[in-house]
């Protein structure tokens, strides 16, 4: 994935800050070295020397990296970018006479209402989807709420004809234990020899 470069902020505050490792590391001159280590300079010049190079570049080393860290861990430089993108548009907008919008920095205006007054826009977009998201919801509950009604209607209506089943079904089981066995056994019997009667042979 493409980055976007890098602003002239960030470039100029990188460079800045480079210089300035460099000059520090390199502040401590090789004669302040000699001073401290008199008589090993005067005995091993070349190598105190190269010590003293040694230790000057680890001091850069080590700055320029804890610098990198600090860098990565804060976002200092997409920071930086961001702020010189927000100051840009700021002196591009002064140049147009855009002075009075809602979201422009005034002496007595906060931060905070500042920002407030840009992402207001971004919001409510955000609020119309919400709103659309929330009718359609509505529309699919209110289907749904009709089909469980009709499905309760339709339950009700299968249970009361199951209880006038089960009442003509106890009806019939109650005349029919009324009715004396011994005439049931004798109409039985009159039928099945009316039925063999009615066989041919």
């Amino acid at each position: 994935m493409k980055t976007a470069p890098d602003s002239k902020r960030w470039t100029h505050f990188h460079s800045a800050l480079q210089l300035a490792i460099s000059r520090s590391a390199h502040k401590w001159t090789y004669e302040d070295f000699q001073e401290c280590f008199t008589l090993w300079c005067k005995e091993e010049p070349h190598g105190a020397e190269g010590i003293f190079n040694t230790v000057s570049r680890h001091m850069e080393d080590q700055i320029h990296q804890s610098c990198e860290n600090l860098f990565k861990e804060f976002n200092v430089r997409d920071s930086i970018n961001i702020l010189h993108a927000v100051v840009s548009e700021a002196r591009a907008r002064k140049q147009r006479g855009e002075m009075h919008g809602k979201d422009v920095w005034r002496e007595d205006l906060a931060p905070r209402a500042a920002v407030r007054a840009r992402t207001v826009r971004v919001m409510e977009s955000e609020v119309e989807r919400i709103r659309a998201e929330l009718q359609a919801l509505e529309k699919e509950n209110a289907a749904l709420y009709a089909r469980c009604k009709d499905n309760d209607e339709k339950q009700r209506a299968a249970d009361a004809k199951t209880v006038e089943l089960l009442d003509i079904l106890d009806d019939v089981y109650t005349k029919w234990s009324q009715v004396p066995q011994d005439e049931i056994g004798v109409w039985a019997l009159e039928s099945a020899e009316n039925v063999g009667f009615a066989q041919p042979p």
